[in-house]
């Protein structure tokens, strides 16, 4: 299994703090399944339907979409993040 963690308005738009889901071939990217939770519809669709608003982290490492998932046991998936 792996653990996908939400954060801020992706949070907020899914309804959901984090969620199980079966660990995909590890040759598959992150935004290949991004594109697969948008693909449920409804609340998934509308927080993850454009990949280009998010970013993410694979075990607390910050990495890009098309990175493989690999053997990570947690991905994180937040919008950008600006500092101040």
């Amino acid at each position: 299994m792996l653990t996908i963690v939400y954060f801020a308005w992706v949070r907020e738009r899914i309804g959901l703090d984090e969620e199980q889901v079966a660990r995909p071939d590890a040759g598959t990217s992150i935004a290949d399944l991004v594109a697969m939770l948008a693909a449920r519809g409804g609340d998934h669709a509308e927080a993850l339907g454009d990949a280009t608003r998010l970013r993410a982290a694979l075990d607390q490492r910050f990495v890009a979409l098309d990175s493989p998932i690999g053997d990570a046991r947690e991905l994180a998936l937040f919008p950008p993040v600006t500092g101040g």
